[in-house]
């Protein structure tokens, strides 16, 4: 007789242990017993008792074995997702632990869009934890749909992003600066030497595109229909700061980013801004805070990033990013 999901559960409450999600992670990863057994430091026969164990509980065989080693089964399968992200919140939890122990300090789980870590958290953190040395910020960066589903998992304590389309329930949304879309490029691009462009001279350039989905590539899609523009495309499509700082530095590609994106490079020169034909303002960048039952460390950074940005000088161009906000848009779509 199969068992019921509450028997199953109260049978893996009661004799389940945190030995099991890591042997099947292990074994998922290396695809062998003894190299499972080395990676964890245990001996051979001790990652297979506690596999057939596991097993055994479940009531189901989690890998086909195989000369070469073992394979998961269509079991373990549909079971990884969610093995990965308990395994994943028990080292959190660990590291929240021992930062607190060894150390006295307060922990803060903090996901991030790129705009608003490259927009704000990287100009804002120094200074927090000057002011604030107890408190430790464990920041992950993810966007759109990967916030609301850490929300969802109660894995987060603070999101920077632009204002979702649907704020969760029990959240709230409070902007911190404004942002727009820029044409970036390299500081010696040709067409910095124009006082003035349009829209057809500059959608017969190359570009780099923004992920479909992005707010840049939805805007740059519509600026494209618009003005019957067509315009060469490189062969890369991504969100990674790294190739597409290094791509627009060293040739005469054009790209349609955040200018919250980019910020810290155009401060230090490495990247530049054309003007652009019209204003393109977006969402502001801002924080999702729950609105009861948030932590002390919580809302003292929540309070220190909410305060009023001052201007940024530095070797590049010096320009803020935005101006602070007090009261929250509308919604923006997705971040970039």
């Amino acid at each position: 007789m199969s068992l019921t999901s509450t028997a199953l559960a109260n049978r893996l409450l009661s004799r389940g242990k945190f030995r099991h999600l890591q042997i099947l992670l292990k074994l998922t990863e290396l695809g062998s017993v003894q190299r499972a057994a080395d990676a964890i430091g245990v001996t051979q026969s001790s990652v297979t008792q506690t596999l057939l164990s596991l097993e055994e509980l479940l009531g189901a065989a989690l890998f086909h074995r195989h000369a070469r080693g073992v394979r998961p089964t269509p079991a373990c399968t549909e079971l990884l997702p969610v093995v990965r992200q308990l395994y994943s919140g028990l080292l959190e939890a660990a590291a929240s632990l021992a930062a607190r122990q060894q150390s006295g300090r307060s922990v803060v789980r903090m996901v991030a869009s790129s705009s608003a870590t490259h927009g704000v958290l990287i100009a804002r953190l120094p200074a927090f934890f000057d002011a604030h040395p107890g408190i430790e910020v464990h920041l992950h960066e993810a966007e759109s749909d990967d916030q609301l589903l850490a929300i969802a998992r109660g894995e987060v304590d603070l999101v920077a992003c632009r204002r979702p389309a649907i704020v969760p329930q029990g959240w709230a949304f409070e902007p911190m600066v404004d942002d727009c879309l820029e044409v970036v490029c390299a500081p010696n691009h040709p067409l910095r030497r124009r006082r003035s462009l349009d829209w057809s001279l500059l959608l017969r350039q190359r570009w780099l595109l923004a992920p479909a989905g992005s707010v840049a590539r939805e805007r740059f899609d519509g600026l494209m229909v618009a003005h019957r523009g067509e315009p060469q495309t490189f062969p890369l499509v991504t969100r990674q700061i790294g190739p597409l700082a290094s791509l627009l530095s060293s040739s005469e590609l054009l790209c349609l980013l955040p200018r919250s994106f980019v910020q810290h490079l155009i401060d230090t020169g490495q990247l530049a801004t054309l003007p652009a034909p019209e204003q393109l303002a977006l969402g502001s960048i801002g924080l999702l805070m729950p609105q009861s039952e948030i932590g002390q460390a919580a809302a003292t950074l929540a309070a220190f990033l909410r305060a009023p940005l001052k201007s940024r000088s530095t070797a590049g161009s010096g320009v803020a990013l935005g101006r602070p906000r007090r009261r929250a848009q509308g919604p923006s779509g997705p971040d970039s």
